[in-house]
C-alpha cells in the first residue's frame, strides 16, 4: 500500500489513522481521490482546504471506530464505497463482535483499496443486485448452524470468529495450512466473485482458463469431498500454489487470485518506501531488486514477479531474524508463474 502523509504537518500515516499522531489533525480517507485528507470542523459537517473547503462527511460506520472514510456531504445513503458493500454486519452490543467486526472492515477496507488500483468495478447489491457484490459478517452464536465461509453469487460470508488469532490459529493448524488471515479470506473469496465477473462470461476468456486452470465445470462437492478425504495430489507443491488449489479449478484460481493481490500489495508497498535490495552475492543469485515502478500500472506480470521473488526471501528472512514464522511461505513454480500472468492479463483487460 501506499504511505500517507497528513496534509497539515507532512508527517507519515497509516491507512487507517483518524489523527495524525504528531498534530492531532483529523484525518479522513477519500477513495475517489486516493488522498488522505485534513480536515477542519465545519459544524456538521468537516471542510477540506484542498477542495476549496467542500464539506464532508465521515461515513456513518466511523462512530463504531471501524471507518475514516469521507463521502460528500449530501451523500444519501451515509456509507462509503466499502461500508455500503455489508449487507450483514455482527450485533453491536455484544462487545467481543463489535471489535471483530472491527477488524474485519480493515482488512475489507484494504481489498476495496486495492480493487480500486487495479481498477476493477466495485458495485454493491443495492445498485446491482444480480451483478453486485456484499458482505455477510455472521457469528455462528447468531445463527442455527455453524457459519462457512464462502461466496455464493456475489455474496461473501465470512465467520466473526475468523478475526479472533486463536481461533484462526487453531484453525490454520487443524487444516495443516502454511498461511491463514482476514485480508487472505477476503482476497480469496473476491476472487470467486471476480471469476463470475470477468472470466465466466468470456468464451475466450474461459478457454484459456480451463487450458491452464482446468475444467470447472467438474462436480465442485464432489472435488471437495474428495479433496477432505484423500488429501492434495502428491506433487502439488510443482503445479499449484497452495493445496487447497488443487481441490477443484474454482479454488485454484481463487488461491492464485490471492496470491496476486498479495504480491501487488506487497510490491506497492516497497515502491512507496523506494525499497531496493543488493545482497553481496553472486551475480547469477537474482537477488537484487529496486521497486521503482508501481506494480498497479505495469503491464508486464513477469517484472512483478521478477522483484517479488527477492522481497518475499529478504521479509522471510527478517521475520525469521525475529523468531516469526515466513511472512509469505510459498514458492511460486512455473506453472503457478503462469496462471499468475494470466491473472493479471485478465485484470488488464478489465481496466481498458
Amino acid at each position: 500500500m501506499k504511505i500517507y502523509q497528513c496534509q497539515n504537518c507532512n508527517h507519515p500515516v497509516y491507512f487507517e489513522n483518524v489523527t495524525c499522531e504528531s498534530c492531532q489533525t483529523w484525518l479522513g480517507y477519500v477513495d475517489a481521490e486516493d488522498k488522505m485528507l485534513a480536515l477542519s470542523p465545519g459544524g456538521e459537517t468537516w471542510l477540506v482546504a484542498e477542495a476549496g473547503n467542500r464539506p464532508y462527511k465521515y461515513c456513518s460506520n466511523h462512530v463504531h471506530h471501524v471507518c475514516n472514510w469521507m463521502i460528500p456531504a449530501d451523500d444519501p445513503t451515509g456509507l462509503c464505497t466499502a461500508c455500503v458493500l455489508n449487507h450483514t454486519i455482527p450485533n453491536l452490543g455484544n462487545l467481543r463482535q463489535l471489535e471483530e467486526w472491527r477488524r474485519l472492515e480493515k482488512a475489507k477496507h484494504r481489498l476495496v483499496y486495492a480493487l480500486q488500483r487495479m481498477g476493477l468495478p466495485v458495485i454493491g447489491k443495492d445498485e446491482a443486485p444480480y451483478r453486485g457484490l456484499a458482505f455477510d459478517f455472521l457469528a455462528d452464536a447468531d445463527q442455527e448452524d455453524p457459519v462457512m465461509t464462502g461466496h455464493d453469487a456475489g455474496l461473501i460470508t465470512l465467520n466473526t470468529a475468523e478475526a479472533n488469532s486463536v481461533h484462526r490459529e487453531a484453525t490454520r493448524l487443524a487444516m495443516k495450512e502454511r498461511y491463514r488471515t482476514l485480508i487472505g479470506h477476503f482476497r480469496h473469496e473476491v476472487g470467486h466473485y471476480y471469476w463470475d465477473l470477468l472470466v465466466a462470461e468470456n468464451d475466450f476468456t474461459l478457454t484459456a482458463f480451463r487450458n491452464l486452470f482446468g475444467d470447472e465445470r467438474a462436480d465442485y462437492g464432489e472435488a471437495l469431498e474428495q479433496h477432505y478425504k484423500n488429501g492434495p495430489r502428491q506433487d502439488w507443491q510443482r503445479h499449484f500454489i497452495s493445496s487447497y488449489a488443487t481441490a477443484h479449478p474454482w479454488e485454484d484460481w481463487a488461491e492464485t487470485w490471492a496470491h496476486y493481490l498479495h504480491l501487488m500489495d506487497m510490491l506497492e508497498t516497497a515502491h512507496a518506501f523506494g525499497l531496493s535490495l543488493n545482497p553481496p552475492l553472486g551475480p547469477d543469485q537474482m537477488m537484487n531488486i529496486e521497486a521503482s515502478f508501481d506494480p498497479y500500472n505495469e503491464s508486464e506480470m513477469d517484472k512483478i514477479l521478477k522483484a517479488c521473488i527477492p522481497l518475499t526471501f529478504a521479509v522471510n528472512s527478517l521475520n525469521r531474524g525475529m523468531g516469526r514464522p515466513d511472512l509469505y511461505p510459498f514458492v511460486v513454480n512455473a506453472d503457478v508463474r503462469n496462471k499468475l500472468k494470466f491473472v493479471h492479463k485478465v485484470v488488464r483487460t478489465a481496466n481498458r
